[in-house]
């Protein structure tokens, strides 16, 4: 199923996507919930982050040619870094280019979330701490990372993580081995295409090298890596993240007011 976070008339709530409506549950999507019944038009709702997560972990260079487009060797293990819950934002919700950089680019990526407490999961255990997935958009101050020695304010200024536009959870790891086709468009012209099984590493791997070192909470989001093609925005630009079996995360550039 599709699950959305969203607001209507001042209240917000979770919702099961049925053709053009939201189903309203009760309750949240991180555990057994039930259906209202309550329908509400999908187009009189503004849709939110499908979460509000207490972290977000990335994966960097967890595609070959990614890592070569920027001239970098695809490392011995997954290189990890964090966004803060600040930083993300919602399908339709502007992307405001930061003061501090001059070259700010778009990364087309799966995002994991998941659904339970976990620490230390067994690489057989994984499918079963994922909720399911959904797109973002690693916008990165690529000037900025250039010249730092840590990625922390060139991947997590404000905005700097759209999520959305809902969580899809009839997916598994299995599905993503396999290669669901990820594409990037700004302005209606083809950046980025892609697709999952390029990953270096899969999503097993991943969340077993993360949660060796922390516990991840139900709404934390994992970044799985963007495929090559990543390309700089510019303000007024209109840029989509498309992953199959899920759908498409737009958002505009604007500069900061």
């Amino acid at each position: 199923m599709r699950i959305a976070r969203f607001s209507i008339d001042g209240n917000v709530g979770f919702g099961v996507l049925e053709g053009d409506e939201l189903d309203v549950i009760k309750g949240h999507p991180f555990a057994d919930f039930e259906r209202s019944g309550r329908k509400v038009p999908l187009d009189k709702v503004r849709l939110l982050p499908p979460v509000l997560p207490n972290k977000v972990v990335g994966v960097g260079r967890n595609y070959a040619e990614h890592a070569a487009e920027l001239g970098n060797e695809v490392p011995d293990t997954p290189v990890i870094f964090f966004k803060p819950s600040t930083a993300v934002t919602g399908p339709g919700d502007p992307i405001a280019y930061p003061s501090f950089s001059q070259e700010v680019h778009h990364e087309a990526e799966l995002a994991v979330v998941i659904g339970r407490m976990c620490r230390e999961v067994p690489r057989e255990r994984v499918k079963d701490v994922i909720l399911g997935y959904t797109c973002a958009n690693d916008i990165t101050a690529r000037d900025v990372q250039r010249r730092e020695n840590q990625w922390a304010r060139a991947k997590g200024f404000d905005g700097s993580c759209p999520l959305g536009p809902w969580i899809e959870t009839d997916l598994a790891p299995a599905d993503v081995a396999a290669g669901l086709t990820l594409q990037c468009t700004v302005n209606g012209v083809q950046r980025q295409l892609g697709r999952t099984s390029e990953m270096v590493r899969p999503i097993e791997d991943l969340i077993v090298h993360i949660t060796e070192a922390m516990t991840l909470l139900p709404g934390d989001v994992v970044l799985t890596g963007t495929p090559a093609g990543v390309g700089p925005l510019h303000d007024g630009d209109t840029v989509s993240v498309t992953i199959e079996g899920i759908g498409t995360l737009t958002n505009k550039v604007i500069k900061r007011g």
